[in-house]
């Protein structure tokens, strides 16, 4: 029996999207990592099974062999690999560090965050820094690219990405490849919509910045946010 044909409430991929990864039993994570159960049990169910025979202990059931888990009935040497494998990740994760996050705490960092993205570009460009409650960098990429003086963003794509990483503040970054730092009036448009959009989300635009090669302007160390 596949994962499709059981019952909504009880299919693991589809509860892992509408609710999250911690709204999973431990069977149901390795249903999903099995895909399928056998002729008389779902998928659940034959993890479930597995899970008991082990005591409930993912340790336990890391030290069985290919072949032992193969003797349960729906457990070919595909999905013994499988499981073995998710096993042997969750060990190598659980063993190396947590990477330590670059922190910005000023304008001044988050331009030398930056200048190597966009210090040397010959158009200009729109990028965003999305950092948690302690200004640590969660994620950041390109938005827009535009040509020789201006470049669009959208700001609903902005904050989508910037809920999708659980970021409480955003820098943003254009260049002006003309090497003048003075922001135009499309500049101080843009800030301010991202301003006011970020206060009905409760996401702070903490900078935008205007790089070039060697210098920056910071509307936050302007007073003009």
């Amino acid at each position: 029996m596949s994962l499709k044909h059981l019952a909504e409430d009880d299919r693991p991929r589809e509860k892992f999207l509408m609710k999250g990864k911690n709204a999973l039993s431990d069977a149901e994570l390795l249903a999903i990592i099995m895909g399928s159960g056998n002729r008389e049990e779902s998928a659940v169910d034959l993890a479930r099974r597995i899970l008991k025979s082990v005591g409930e202990n993912w340790h336990d059931l890391s030290r069985l062999s290919i072949a032992d888990l193969c003797k349960f009935n729906g457990v070919g040497e595909a999905k013994a690999i499988s499981i073995s494998a998710a096993l042997e990740i969750g060990r190598r994760r659980a063993a190396q560090e947590v990477p330590d996050r670059k922190q910005l705490v000023s304008s001044h960092e988050a331009f030398l965050f930056l200048k190597p993205y966009l210090g040397d570009l010959q158009t200009e460009e729109f990028w965003a820094v999305f950092v948690n409650q302690n200004n640590k960098v969660l994620h950041f990429c390109q938005l827009t690219s535009g040509g020789i003086n201006y470049s669009v963003v959208d700001v609903r794509i902005l904050f989508k990405t910037a809920l999708e990483q659980f970021a409480t503040g955003i820098f943003i970054a254009h260049n002006h490849p003309s090497g003048n730092l003075r922001p135009s009036e499309e500049d101080k448009k843009i800030t301010k919509q991202v301003v006011e959009a970020g206060k009905l989300l409760n996401v702070t635009l903490i900078d935008h910045l205007i790089i070039n090669q060697n210098s920056y302007f910071s509307f936050s160390d302007e007073g003009i946010l």
